[in-house]
């Protein structure tokens, strides 16, 4: 029989889904983590799940204790959880307060729990708001025409913030599975060179073109090659953020079913009577067709 796979995880990466076997996975080491890269509701559910559950828990254990709480109100198990929730708060209106050595002892524990979940949450907070955050739009669909001349692979990006990124880079890559002699599959990642990685100030739109040529790992490949290599886009985009001096940094991964061949995008930009420049943005994802005498 064969071995039993034990520890079985599901992980998106993008468009694509990864599952693991055998790798173990240690959240209470790695918590941190969790809590820098959950969204924001799936944060505060979490942080208000704990509150809940600690609450409970010290609730009744004042349960637990002969009149433990002096004042209690109300004379049930709601009064101790309220009680619960002014101590691990460290708010203390003072009505009710511990009367014997077993409360005391039981509100000095969760003092002390709460100084320091208060210290922790405090810290996260602050870690998640302070986290450089790149507001990079993507197109949805790389597209091939002809530019100058030459036959390029072309793709559009933004900044939507509309400030200035200062020094920004990009690097694209090819990432492609390949078979060996050996009938052997393996994931390969080429790195296609770019006719301008380097922005100085990137603030409104950016056209990043590859040239196809006999040098290219893209030469003469049709949708159906790149389909049987499971090829994908990776485009990776660095710079600094001129309003708060931080390194920011974007990835998007466009699959080979994106691609549009002998297409362009269309024009966002235009002039008014005035001379003023507009960038029409609902038109950022747009392409036609090329046309045949291009």
């Amino acid at each position: 029989m064969a071995r039993q796979r034990k520890h079985t995880q599901k992980i998106q990466f993008d468009d694509r889904e990864v599952i693991t076997h055998g790798v173990h996975s240690h959240f209470w080491h790695d918590l941190y983590h969790y809590a820098m890269t959950s969204s924001w509701p799936v944060f505060f559910a979490a942080f208000a799940s704990l509150f809940i559950a600690l609450n409970l828990c010290f609730a009744l254990l004042y349960q637990l204790g002969d009149q433990s709480i002096a004042n209690l109100y109300p004379q049930s198990f709601l009064g101790a959880f309220f009680f619960s929730v002014e101590t691990l708060a460290t708010v203390g209106y003072g009505d009710m307060h511990p009367q014997t050595m077993y409360a005391h002892i039981i509100s000095t524990v969760e003092i002390f729990i709460g100084m320091t979940g208060i210290a922790m949450m405090t810290g996260v907070m602050f870690a998640r708001f302070s986290r450089p955050q790149a507001k990079i739009m993507f197109t949805k669909h790389p597209v091939t025409y002809r530019h100058e001349g030459e036959l390029v692979l072309s793709i559009r990006i933004a900044n939507s913030r509309m400030n200035i990124i200062s020094e920004a880079s990009a690097r694209l890559r090819l990432l492609k599975v390949e078979t060996t002699k050996e009938n052997t599959r393996f994931a390969r990642i080429i790195d296609l060179p770019l006719k301008r990685d380097q922005h100085p100030m990137f603030s409104l739109g950016w056209n990043l073109f590859h040239v196809i040529d006999q040098h290219s790992p893209l030469y003469q490949l049709n949708l159906q090659q790149l389909e049987q290599q499971q090829a994908r886009l990776i485009l990776s985009v660095d710079g600094i953020d001129e309003t708060t001096s931080q390194h920011l940094r974007a990835r998007h991964i466009y699959s080979w079913d994106t691609l549009r061949l002998n297409h362009r995008y269309k024009d966002i930009s235009s002039f008014d009577s005035a001379m003023t420049s507009h960038m029409d943005y609902t038109l950022f994802d747009e392409t036609e067709a090329e046309l045949a005498n291009d």
